[in-house]
């Protein structure tokens, strides 16, 4: 008897995946709607120039970082689904996850890519006045500490 409440308290983390995926959802579904609209105002005003392409990108760039985020939280929704209610979900072997190292790699794979698009971001709106240098080594710093930790887990 305690055992069987004690097995079926992991359903638990099912709050944790709706919200996650509701969240990724979300995220995807507004990023989405971002990208519309920002080419249809794009086209529609018919202006180019050097610096609306500049904002352009700097829009597209934001679009990816919102699609990133969205996948981290849908990678979360769909591990934590894996490891603590039914772990034979069909998904490709890339996005397997057995343990929780193993959605802590993936993650951190994405966390690197998601810090180099936000600063692609901080590059592109620079002003020549903020301190670019220092976030730049922060970032750098993160990333080189994420990579140390994944080498660690390969040995």
């Amino acid at each position: 008897m305690k055992d069987r409440l004690i097995e079926s308290t992991r359903y638990i983390i099912l709050i944790a995946v709706i919200g996650s995926f509701a969240a990724a959802v979300t995220l995807i579904v507004y990023g989405g709607i971002f990208a519309f609209r920002t080419i249809i105002e794009t086209l529609a005003s018919g202006y180019v120039s050097s610096k609306g392409m500049k904002s352009l990108v700097l829009s597209f760039i934001e679009v990816v970082d919102t699609f990133l985020l969205g996948t981290v939280l849908y990678i979360i929704s769909l591990a934590l689904y894996e490891l603590f209610v039914d772990d034979s979900v069909q998904v490709p072997e890339w996005l397997s996850i057995h343990s929780l190292d193993d959605l802590k790699y993936k993650l951190v794979g994405v966390v690197v890519v998601v810090i180099g698009v936000l600063f692609l971001g901080q590059v592109m709106t620079w002003d020549g006045q903020r301190d670019l240098l220092g976030y730049g080594v922060a970032a750098s710093l993160v990333i080189a500490a994420l990579t140390y930790f994944l080498s660690q887990k390969e040995k």
